[in-house]
């Protein structure tokens, strides 16, 4: 339910920008701490990001105050603090609807609302949109300015820079402002990121700069030689430097909790031609204790009761598919000190915190650079270093080519553990690991498996080192495993080797993953056989071949969209060999699936056990008459 509005008397004031403009400035500092307190009760509620919006309420207060949004535009990068943009472009009374099946979208979506410029989710590509936006500002003529908002974790992602230094040789009017908390969701890491913690958030060279300048008014040769004098400074000094050999104009930092000097700014370079960047200071979990102490914990919630000042405790259950992939990966760097881990920016989302702890030397956060992290593998792999790179599915499509260039190519043994494959819930489209096995099965070289349970996980990512004749991925997904036991005793599995779960008549059910349970619970009612077949590439085309002289009915079953998936792979094998049977094939459908929980997507598609035993009882129908 939509919380009281009237506990906010100047919020309720500013249920869309064009509101917030007429307030006058004076009350803009109660306004953010009313802001706040929405949010903060609001996610307590629904569930959803948190920190990250905390940290942003000033700075999203005061953009839209300057800024005639949504004739301006502005951008914000992959989204996670853009709650507060949501609450103040009408939308404050569904966002007890966030990421719920139905209500509003996580991130900012295009659909959604005239204010929310660009869709996103994925890190580091607001400068590129907003710079595109730019350019049609400046041939449209209309007086509109543009804005893109990034956070210092995005900024480690290499298309960035590509963006600023297009930008820069282009010199459009745009601003783009850099939050920077020293955090995305892992610490930061990077010269860079250092640079900007230590150095520019002290006093010691803003004031130097300031007061040389007030000092030398009115003297220019001297003046002239001091600003030479200070850009050699900066460029030993300063990340600013940086930003201006792009061809910004840099200016900050500045508090970026401090709302009427985020307006004054603002208003200031709103005017100013050419690329300009504001660099200011926030706090991630800024005005809730909890989250200010540990941003990390609380970059993502579930509902929780504010006034308890603690997340609500997890119950103990059984283990993610996450936590097998890190017991594995300590296991098996106890015994090899070859083993190396990379992650692009998601130690804790992907099992690692452990392993980070216990191998620090063999640990690698790349940042969010996912080119980087895979290319990163495919180098230590030719030193003869066994590298294991550990990526959300909906983020190894970002490094496409890394994997088919720098590994594939050179057959190089890198071992890709694929978390969120499949349905991902909550985040939307922008997440849900839906791709990755129709994109990878077309790579010559590659071995992709996936495991219908802990255990075979555990021996499939074990496989994977093992194997040393080229790249191996183990795909798995996300949330609790099954309650399978795993056995301590790792064996490598023989490549490309499928095994019978059930026997039944007529029908036989090919499964790929953790829809296994959902086969066999299908094959009860229907006497249906049943074979996991573990690897997406190679296929077990002995397996097949028996399936198919013996049954009269084939099932591809996968939680991967449809198009180019594994249940393809059956077809192309069985047309190569001129095997005439009807195949129906289930999986994800050929557009991009909503948010909401697991269940209640697998539901709508006709996923879970109801909707697929529904599906097949049609195609039999159907060759029965």
């Amino acid at each position: 339910m939509s919380l009281d509005i009237t506990q906010f008397p100047v919020l309720a004031q500013a249920n869309t920008p064009e509101e917030l403009r007429q307030l006058p400035q004076a009350l803009l500092p109660q306004l953010a701490d009313e802001l706040r307190a929405f949010l903060l009760q609001s996610v307590g509620q629904s569930s959803g990001h948190f920190a990250s919006g905390l940290g942003t309420v000033e700075l999203t207060v005061a953009l839209h105050y300057v800024y005639n949004t949504p004739f301006d535009r502005l951008v914000w990068d992959v989204g996670h603090q853009a709650y507060p943009h949501k609450i103040l472009t009408g939308r404050r009374d569904q966002m007890h609807t966030i990421r719920q099946k139905g209500g509003l979208h996580p991130f900012p979506w295009r659909g959604e609302s005239d204010y929310d410029t660009f869709s996103v989710g994925h890190s580091s590509t607001s400068i590129s949109a907003a710079l595109a936006m730019a350019i049609a500002a400046d041939k449209e003529q209309a007086g509109r300015r543009v804005v893109a908002v990034i956070g210092d974790g995005a900024m480690t992602g290499g298309m960035v820079f590509e963006a600023m230094n297009h930008a820069g040789d282009l010199h459009k009017d745009m601003l783009v402002v850099l939050n920077d908390n020293e955090m995305s969701i892992s610490e930061n890491v990077g010269a860079l990121n250092k640079h900007l913690a230590q150095l520019m958030s002290g006093r010691f060279y803003s004031s130097i700069r300031e007061g040389s300048k007030k000092v030398l008014q009115g003297m220019p040769v001297i003046k002239e030689m001091a600003r030479r004098t200070e850009e050699h400074l900066k460029g030993m000094m300063v990340p600013g430097t940086l930003f201006e050999e792009l061809g910004f104009n840099y200016i900050g930092p500045i508090d970026g909790h401090d709302v009427n000097a985020l307006v004054e700014t603002l208003r200031n370079m709103r005017n100013l031609s050419g690329p300009q960047l504001l660099h200011i200071m926030t706090k991630k979990g800024k005005g809730y204790e909890p989250a200010e102490k540990d941003p990390i914990g609380w970059h993502a919630v579930p509902k929780f009761d504010p006034s308890q000042f603690r997340k609500p405790a997890t119950q103990a259950g059984l283990p993610s598919f996450s936590e097998v992939f890190g017991k594995w990966l300590c296991d098996i760097a106890a015994r090899d000190n070859k083993v190396v881990g990379i992650t692009p920016a998601m130690r804790e989302g992907s099992g690692m915190v452990e392993f980070s702890q216990k191998f620090p030397e063999q640990y690698f956060d790349a940042a969010i650079a996912e080119q980087h992290a895979v290319t990163l593998g495919a180098g230590f792999a030719c030193e003869g270093y066994k590298p294991v790179v550990a990526i959300y599915s909906t983020f190894l499509q970002r490094a496409y080519d890394q994997v088919i260039h720098d590994v594939a190519l050179q057959k190089l043994p890198v071992l890709f553990a694929i978390d969120r494959g499949g349905i991902v819930g909550a985040d939307g489209p922008t997440h849900q690991g839906a791709f990755d096995m129709s994109y990878l099965r077309c790579i010559p070289n590659m071995v992709i498996m996936a495991p219908s349970d802990e255990n075979e996980c555990r021996q499939m990512l074990y496989t994977g080192y093992c194997y040393q004749d080229g790249p191996t991925a183990v795909r798995y997904p996300r949330g609790s495993a099954t309650g399978a036991h795993q056995e301590e005793q790792m064996t490598a599995l023989a490549i490309g080797k499928g095994v019978l779960k059930r026997q039944g008549k007529k029908l036989a059910i090919i499964n790929f993953g953790t829809t296994l349970a959902t086969a066999l619970d299908v094959a009860e009612t229907l006497d249906a056989t049943v074979a996991d077949m573990r690897f997406v590439k190679p296929l077990d085309e002995a397996l097949l071949l028996q399936l198919a002289t013996t049954h009269e009915l084939l099932v591809t079953l996968e939680e991967n969209a449809i198009i180019g998936g594994a249940g393809s792979g059956v077809l192309e094998y069985l047309a190569r060999k001129q095997l005439c049977k009807p195949v129906l094939q289930l999986g994800l459908p050929d557009e991009f699936i909503k948010h909401g929980s697991p269940q209640e997507i697998l539901a709508e598609l006709q996923l879970d056990s109801p909707g697929v035993l529904a599906q097949i009882k049609a195609f039999m129908a159907q060759h029965q008459s």
